[in-house]
């Protein structure tokens, strides 16, 4: 049987494809702690620039495992509540994984993206969709509240009100809207959905490593830190940053108008 999520690395460039195709992608107990081992792997491999993350088959991510979910309703009110918390704290590591490693990381969406595909989508530091893909949040129509990071990031992707109005009022919408609220950066045809996001992918690998990864921190970090000590942030990793060999490529580059060669 395959792993439920798999791995490639090429071009300094890691594929991570959540792989439960039969059930659009469902997340499940054992699907979360691959995910976990596998981006602990990614975040940890210096030859990996930048993450695709992307679904098998027909969809990017259908949310939790429902069927799963179903069988447990007749439970008791402790079972389900068990093996639900279970679940959830297997899968956020890997939210938090997204977040802390320094690569930058690219969804690439399709079909659908629901609930915790929502969240792992919003977790991304880019995220680019098929047109024809759905958007849910699908959480309020089976009765709990959302996961993954969702009520951290939507606010402060699309706004307060957009995200309780998703949030609270769960239904689907296209990848236009999604593109004109901030939830997606861009939307290209389905059939150049592999095309664009490799092509960002590549352009993001070859550009330099240090400047990206400090730059994802200072921008997430951002959220949570006062104007002043966000200053003395930028003004320390400006510091840093130009005593690489990277600055130093891309300030001669820029003097002799060529595009500059960033160190792998």
């Amino acid at each position: 049987m395959e792993p439920s999520v798999l791995l490639s690395v090429a071009d300094a460039v890691a594929e991570v494809t959540l792989n439960r195709p039969s059930v659009l992608n469902a997340l499940d107990e054992a699907m979360a702690a691959t995910l976990v081992d596998v981006l602990d792997r990614v975040e940890h491999d210096p030859a990996v620039r930048v993450v695709v993350l992307k679904g098998a088959g027909a969809g990017f991510m259908a949310g939790g495992d429902v069927k799963l979910f179903a069988g447990m309703a007749g439970r008791p009110a402790e079972e389900r509540r068990r093996r639900l918390n279970a679940l959830i704290h297997a899968f956020h590591p890997a939210i938090v994984a997204l977040r802390r490693m320094p690569q930058p990381v690219v969804a690439s969406v399709h079909g659908v993206a629901a609930g915790a595909g929502m969240s792992l989508m919003a977790a991304a530091d880019l995220a680019i969709a098929a047109a024809s893909t759905s958007f849910t949040l699908a959480y309020a129509r089976i009765g709990v509240s959302p996961d993954g990071g969702s009520t951290y990031f939507l606010p402060r992707l699309v706004g307060q009100r957009r995200a309780m109005e998703l949030a609270l009022l769960p239904d689907r919408f296209d990848a236009a809207r999604a593109e004109a609220i901030g939830l997606v950066n861009r939307v290209v045809p389905d059939e150049r959905l592999a095309e664009e996001t490799r092509a960002i992918a590549l352009r993001l690998a070859a550009g330099p490593r240090g400047a990206f990864a400090n730059t994802k921190r200072l921008m997430h970090q951002s959220l949570d830190t006062g104007f002043e000590a966000q200053l003395l942030a930028e003004q320390e990793s400006f510091a840093s940053l130009s005593a690489t060999d990277d600055f130093a490529e891309g300030v001669t580059a820029f003097a002799e108008k060529r595009p500059p060669r960033f160190r792998p």
